[in-house]
């Protein structure tokens, strides 16, 4: 089996072509246009290996991606690169629409006209994955799920983009006939996370003694995956799940982003101690505007449907992460000190009354 992956060098990208290379191995083409947030060092666990090939393409090129199809003729595609930091589309939204939205239907577009070229038993198996994300369904009360009848009502540009890509893909299915599912997923975490997200982004401030911001009180929750098991459910979905059908992928660990703080602070204490409480580097700052409550996955179609289940909980996918970046600052540092240091993003300066 050939798979190609786009954004294969991001955080979740990378552990779906570890995955499907190193363990399953299927042979992969990695197609990146290595933005801000790639990085090919989280391959190097493949990068030898022979069923492993990186092409650098942005998804919003039409002929490059005709180019690539043609040449690797790929049995599906599992498609996962966005821009992702809702921070960031906060106060750059122009490149989550030029990604996300125009990047998809350039990507949809390429994969039908590579698929209405097929024949016999290579386009029956021929399958399109697209990745998206629980942000989708807007924000949760303190009960309930998002499961996948929950109606859309994103509140981020990020969320937005996200959601508009997906009504392209469910079009380009009924529409045009291609074989697309779709997953939805709750927040990711593990290891070759770039650190302008949570939980990297704590990790790196409490070993280095900085302040550990927390937005508002700490009280928005979310549900966490450990990005393996994520990648598991990727191939899954692709592999056995039903055409036109949407599956959510969730880790079933709801948290405060203050208990994410406080859990990372005493893993640290556990694994590094340093004579006190890294609890005491937690500050409160000013909210994110628009901050979604609460998200929450039901990932029962995707349980009892497909018979995936989540390997990791909270806690020890917490401590696999922590050690991880403890033992890799190779991977962390070039990062750290050249291309994002941990500064606070998605501030909307308000304009003073004339």
């Amino acid at each position: 089996m050939k798979v190609l992956v786009t954004g294969g060098a991001g955080f979740i990208g990378s552990a779906v072509c570890r995955y499907l290379v190193g363990t399953l191995g299927v042979s992969v083409v990695n197609v990146d246009k290595l933005t801000y947030a790639a990085n090919l060092a989280s391959l190097d666990p493949i990068a030898d290996d022979q069923r492993y090939r990186f092409v650098r393409l942005d998804i919003c090129d039409g002929p490059g991606l005709d180019a690539v199809l043609a040449e690797t003729r790929p049995d599906a595609i599992m498609h996962l690169a966005a821009e992702s930091h809702v921070d960031r589309s906060i106060t750059g939204a122009a490149e989550f629409i030029q990604s996300n939205i125009v990047g998809t239907y350039t990507l949809l577009e390429a994969a039908r006209r590579y698929y209405d070229a097929l024949v016999g038993s290579k386009r029956d198996a021929f399958r399109f994955l697209h990745v998206s994300t629980d942000e989708v369904y807007g924000s949760l009360g303190t009960e309930g799920l998002f499961c996948e009848t929950t109606p859309y009502s994103p509140n981020s540009p990020y969320s937005a983009s996200k959601a508009a890509s997906d009504h392209l893909a469910n079009a380009w299915h009924h529409t045009y006939g291609l074989p697309v599912v779709i997953s939805n997923c709750s927040n990711n975490y593990g290891p070759y996370h770039f650190p302008e997200k949570l939980i990297p982004l704590v990790i790196l401030n409490a070993l280095e003694g900085k302040a550990l911001p927390v937005y508002g009180r700490g009280d928005n929750i979310r549900d966490w995956l450990y990005v393996e098991d994520h990648a598991r459910a990727l191939f899954t979905i692709l592999t056995e799940g039903r055409l036109g059908e949407k599956y959510n992928v969730g880790g079933r660990n709801e948290r405060t982003n203050l208990q994410v703080v406080e859990a990372i602070c005493d893993c640290l204490d556990d694994l590094t101690p340093n004579g006190g409480s890294r609890r005491d580097l937690i500050t409160f700052v000013a909210d994110r505007p628009g901050h979604d409550q609460r998200y929450a996955i039901d990932a029962t179609k995707l349980e009892t449907e497909l018979g995936w289940r989540a390997s990791e909980t909270f806690e020890t996918g917490l401590v696999r992460t922590v050690t991880w970046y403890l033992e890799n600052e190779a991977w962390w540092r070039p990062l750290r000190s050249g291309v994002y240091a941990g500064e606070r993003l998605g501030l909307v300066q308000k304009k003073r009354a004339s």
